[in-house]
């Protein structure tokens, strides 16, 4: 991908002459068909640019040969040239690199042949993370735990540690960059060093893509001296899961009710979790 002219005019970009087809149409990405399927609308008349997608952090733009497409340009939401590729010989695709730090909204794609505009399409791509769950190690061994951790972290982590389902159900990549656990946990963590997520600053999660957050603050060990924790009697109470995004600048939260029933230990104890 080329950005040598990131300031270019939305006009000079475009290079839109009378009489050029000007379609607005969205591919893949907001045609009802789920992000990264691989559907697909025409987006103009005669099929130019013959769909729009994203496959994990790169926008991918397939066109038809035929009308002699020399070039396809970019275009950010707020009009400014995003980036510009020269399409090669036989080719019908180009791929544009838009990984974590773009600016959410609508972009524009422009076909060229020579300086005229000969297609054109918009499409939003705009990520959209929601939390789906959360659990303990011990309640869900299915999870891959190991291929996180390694076989010789797993016995100390069945106590404490918590795994966050999230889903981005937008059209964009994500990036999750903290993980953060309040409220009625034995551990509660409310600005954990680093990013909360065990060994690694943020996890990248693609459209339509769901993922497991492995904590890394123990909000299920040993209880601190605020935190809530078992009792002979039991105790039940709520807390809050927030993941915090880069592309977005979002804190999305959930929460959740808790119940702990058993021994005084939180290693014996049972704890139940439902959405609240």
């Amino acid at each position: 991908m080329t950005q040598d002219n990131p300031h270019l005019s939305r006009r000079t970009a475009l290079r839109t002459v009378t009489g050029a087809a000007l379609v607005s149409v969205a591919g893949c990405l907001n045609n009802g068909d789920s992000p990264g399927s691989g559907n697909s609308t025409p987006s103009d008349e005669e099929g130019i640019i013959q769909q729009v997608t994203v496959e994990g952090t790169e926008l991918v733009i397939e066109y038809t040969s035929e009308e002699g497409v020399d070039q396809i340009n970019l275009v950010q939401p707020n009009g400014e040239l995003f980036g510009q590729q020269e399409t090669a010989a036989g080719s019908q695709q180009v791929s544009f690199e838009i990984g974590t730090s773009y600016e959410p909204g609508e972009y524009t794609v422009v076909a060229l042949s020579g300086e005229e505009t000969i297609a054109e399409s918009s499409s939003l791509i705009q990520p959209e993370i929601g939390i789906q769950d959360v659990g303990l190690y011990r309640n869900n061994p299915e999870k891959s735990w190991d291929e996180v951790y390694g076989d010789t972290e797993t016995d100390r982590l069945k106590n404490g540690e918590a795994y966050v389902t999230v889903e981005n159900t937008g059209s964009g990549p994500e990036a999750v960059v903290e993980l953060i656990f309040t409220g009625d946990v034995p551990n509660p963590v409310e600005d954990p060093r680093g990013s909360g997520m065990y060994e690694t600053e943020q996890v990248v999660i693609s459209p339509g893509e769901t993922t497991d957050l492995f904590s890394s603050s123990f909000p299920f060990g040993s209880e601190s001296e605020e935190g809530m924790g078992c009792s002979p009697d039991g105790n039940s109470g709520q807390f809050t899961v927030t993941v915090r995004t880069q592309v977005g600048g979002d804190q999305v939260s959930k929460t959740f009710d808790v119940q702990y029933s058993g021994s005084t230990e939180m290693s014996d104890c049972e704890v139940s979790i439902t959405e609240a």
